[in-house]
């Protein structure tokens, strides 16, 4: 029950803590100890305040399933399928049937063995070092949590397992248009394979492939920056127009990773769909060309820097990269690991990763669905071509 409800729980903290930016280190006094007052002293939770988390819980359950836009339950089911009943393969959302669990006591368990001074991270932005730390020492240090003092009993330290595996969720797509334009009927797929953490030197050159990889909606507008040189968009989406999306998606963990790419079509087209998607993972592990890793590692320098340009995402760069790794890596370290990426580099991480077993996660029509043992032989063979199949009867 406690990894089901893990987004609830923190759908409830964001109501009573949030994050202050310190833009004015004028106002930084005033704004450390009123954090800690409201984390540690007035967080008391009522019935009455749990009881509309539980009704806003419901909602969002209830809003998922009706949006058009598949991608946060297929990052759901692509998890689940690659790291079967354990870790990041555990639901983030919560089952329906666990709603009424949620309590103050379930709530403070979990912080209780969660929100410990060793997991949390302290950041500023514009402020100076020391004077970030004297005013953390004297007003988050000794303060009582609402939780109590005791010690963590029940911490989750298990690493993630990757098994590979199959997600399918039978749905009718027809009916998802919010509007009087009705949105075509498709089958979505995802297909993943075992990458790298973001601990691991394969990070980079794993990010560089991402990109390289791009892709994008079918109605997504052109111009610089776009990502419409990528292979997604050159070898998928212009070439086949009954395709209606085709993205490629790096999710990396402190000690695992996972590299997919989503697909949208006519529920008639599904296996072709897949065949296309199995034949570009096989060309990642074939010849880089010189003019597109340079291309997507150019992509990924600007987006980095442009990111890097503006203080709230600076302020969250540092809190997440000390949070995992103990350090901070400078944008200029990064640019430099990106350049130094070589096309050998990125044919074998790619190799490495065509070795593992598939993820696949399918919503939809799914009548035309390749087995997971064809889809299994295509990401083994040398073209990444599905078996054939005969039928006598249609």
């Amino acid at each position: 029950m406690k990894q089901n409800i893990l987004v609830e729980l923190l759908t409830f903290w964001k109501n009573w803590h949030f994050r202050q930016l310190l833009d004015l280190t004028a106002k930084m006094k005033f704004c450390l100890h009123w954090k800690s007052m409201a984390v540690f002293v007035t967080a008391r939770h009522q019935d009455e305040e749990v009881e509309m988390t539980r009704m806003a819980v419901q909602f969002e359950l209830e809003d998922l399933n009706l949006r058009p836009d598949p991608e946060p339950l297929l990052t759901e089911m692509i998890h689940e399928a690659a790291y079967r009943e354990n870790t990041v393969g555990l639901h983030r959302f919560c089952p329906t049937e666990n709603i009424a669990k949620i309590n103050r006591e379930v709530l403070h368990s979990y912080l209780r063995n969660y929100y410990t001074p060793d997991r949390m991270v302290l950041a500023g932005v514009g402020v100076e070092h020391e004077h970030l730390v004297d005013c953390a020492r004297k007003y988050l240090l000794g303060v009582q949590p609402a939780w109590g003092s005791a010690e963590a009993v029940d911490v989750d330290r298990s690493v993630a397992q990757y098994t590979g595996g199959i997600a399918k969720l039978e749905r009718d797509m027809s009916n998802v248009s919010l509007g009087p334009t009705p949105i075509p009927e498709l089958t979505h797929i995802m297909v993943g394979l075992e990458s790298c953490s973001f601990l691991e030197e394969d990070f980079i050159p794993f990010a560089v492939l991402n990109m390289m990889m791009g892709g994008g909606g079918s109605f997504s507008a052109g111009g610089p920056g776009k990502g419409m040189f990528s292979r997604l968009y050159l070898n998928v989406l212009n070439r086949h127009h009954w395709m209606y999306n085709a993205t490629s998606y790096h999710h990396s963990y402190e000690d695992t990773g996972l590299l997919c790419i989503h697909a949208s079509a006519d529920p008639r087209q599904v296996r072709e769909m897949v065949e296309i998607i199995t034949k570009e993972f096989i060309l990642m592990g074939g010849t880089v060309d010189a003019v597109e890793l340079e291309r997507a590692k150019t992509q990924l320098t600007s987006m980095l820097m442009m990111n890097l340009e503006s203080r709230p995402v600076i302020f969250e760069d540092v809190g997440r990269q000390v949070l995992a790794t103990r350090s901070r890596k400078l944008p200029h370290e990064l640019c430099t690991l990106i350049r130094n990426v070589k096309p050998e580099d990125v044919k074998r991480v790619a190799s490495k990763m065509l070795r593992g077993k598939p993820a696949v996660a399918a919503l939809g029509d799914l009548t035309d669905l390749p087995t997971y043992e064809h889809i299994q032989s295509a990401l083994s063979s040398k073209d990444g071509r599905l078996p054939r199949t005969y039928r006598l009867f249609r």
